[in-house]
C-alpha cells in the first residue's frame, strides 16, 4: 500500500506543478510595471515586408513619436499593441486618420517573424 499511496502522492504532485505553469503568463518578460499612456483603436493595421503600419486617428497634429508600439513575444509569434502617449489637441480632424509605420527593426522583431495586433478597431462611419 505505501507504493501506491507514494504514486498517487506523486501524481497530484506533478498535477499541482502542471496547473501552476498553465496559470503563469504567456509573457514571462512581462513586468508588474503597467505599459505607457492608453491603447490606441486602429482605422486599419498591416504587417508585410518587415513593417507594421497602423492607421490611427488625427485631429491633425498626430505624429509617430505620440505613440508607441508596445511588443510582448509569446509562443511562436510576437504581439504589438499601440498606445498613444500624447494626446492630438488640434482641430482639424483627418478621415481615415494617419499612417504610421515602424520596421521590424525599430520593433526589436527578427524578418518573417509572425505577429499579431492586439489594439481594437474603429468601425468605419455610416
Amino acid at each position: 500500500m505505501p507504493y501506491v499511496r507514494q504514486s498517487v502522492i506523486a501524481v497530484a504532485a506533478t498535477g499541482l506543478v502542471l496547473s501552476g505553469c498553465a496559470l503563469w503568463p504567456g509573457d514571462r518578460s512581462a513586468s508588474l510595471t503597467p505599459p505607457p499612456g492608453q491603447i490606441e483603436p486602429l482605422h486599419a493595421a498591416a504587417v508585410a515586408n518587415g513593417q507594421a503600419v497602423f492607421w490611427v486617428s488625427s485631429n491633425g497634429c498626430t505624429v509617430k513619436e505620440d505613440l508607441v508600439p508596445v511588443v510582448r513575444h509569446r509562443v511562436g509569434r510576437a504581439v504589438i499593441t499601440v498606445r498613444r502617449l500624447k494626446p492630438d489637441d488640434c482641430a482639424s480632424p483627418q478621415s481615415g486618420g494617419v499612417e504610421l509605420v515602424w520596421t521590424f527593426e525599430e520593433l526589436g522583431l527578427k524578418p518573417g517573424q509572425p505577429v499579431s495586433v492586439e489594439n481594437p478597431y474603429l468601425l468605419p462611419p455610416g
